[in-house]
């Protein structure tokens, strides 16, 4: 497929460094370039906790957090 992509100078330079290092044109340097960023971003996991609203959601725990554990940290944290 044919496009038109701006791309800064630095990715430039990177696509076009390994297209030569792999024998490669240009257009199918970016493609495989594209394609492993992607594969990597897809196998790393969100160390992002998901949004609701205006809170993140944080990891399920085992434990239930009471009372005495909030005033426990504050204690300690000096609040």
């Amino acid at each position: 497929m044919r496009t038109t992509l701006n791309l800064s100078e630095d990715a430039l330079h990177v696509a076009k460094h390994y297209a030569t290092r792999q024998q490669l044109s240009l257009g199918d340097a970016v493609s495989a370039l594209v394609r492993a960023g992607a594969q990597v971003q897809a196998q790393v996991p969100s160390t992002m906790a998901a949004l609701r609203g205006r809170f993140a959601m944080l990891p399920a725990r085992d434990e239930v957090i009471t009372i005495d554990h909030v005033r426990e940290l504050m204690e300690r944290e000096g609040i």
